[in-house]
């Protein structure tokens, strides 16, 4: 059996799961989810746990027996806590700021570049200290955090050989050595 698939999924206060057939709603104070299983994956809720079965043992249904049960405590926790994805700017001259719907950026291009915020995803940009500026992606999904976190990265990747570009907070840039000078 699936060690990830095995595991109970705990409710907090504050979460309603309301599952009828094969589609299962998850709502909490921050918003509300929805998701829609496959045949071969059953849910069963009882006291605050919830728990996810398959319905046979081939490959596939395995694999999905996982991932669905990762989903829905995703799910879980996007509804009670949410999910913040954290990104670092470096590089001198770069900036980005926040105006209404879109993120402003100047990333060395002929031109600055307006990224349109989309709904269910609140952004937030720090000024640049000492060359170094931070955006915080932050929402309910964690699939679409993460979407719109890889979309603004791909602005400008991190090059490894000064460090430029975006990185996320946690990732570290190996860095090569340039030239040298005989």
């Amino acid at each position: 059996m699936s060690r990830i698939g095995r595991k109970l999924i705990v409710v907090p206060k504050g979460v309603n799961v309301n599952v009828e057939g094969k589609h299962v709603a998850v709502k909490g104070a921050k918003g509300e989810l929805n998701l829609t299983l496959p045949e071969v994956i059953n849910i069963e809720t009882s006291e605050g746990n919830i728990e996810v079965k398959r319905n046979d043992e081939l490959k596939t249904t395995r694999a999905l027996h996982g991932l669905y049960r990762a989903l829905i405590n995703n799910m879980v926790k996007g509804v009670s806590e949410g999910f913040t994805r954290k990104l670092i700017l470096n590089g001198v001259g770069w900036k980005m700021e926040v105006k209404g719907k879109y993120l402003v950026l100047s990333l060395g291009y002929s031109h600055p570049i307006y990224f349109r915020i989309p709904n269910g995803v609140a952004i937030e940009a720090t000024q640049p200290v000492s060359n170094v500026s931070e955006v915080k992606v932050s929402g309910i999904d964690k699939e679409f955090v993460g979407l719109i976190a890889a979309k603004i990265r791909s602005f400008r990747k991190p090059e490894p050989y000064k460090g430029k570009g975006f990185r996320y907070s946690d990732e570290t840039i190996i860095r090569k050595a340039g030239k040298t000078a005989k």
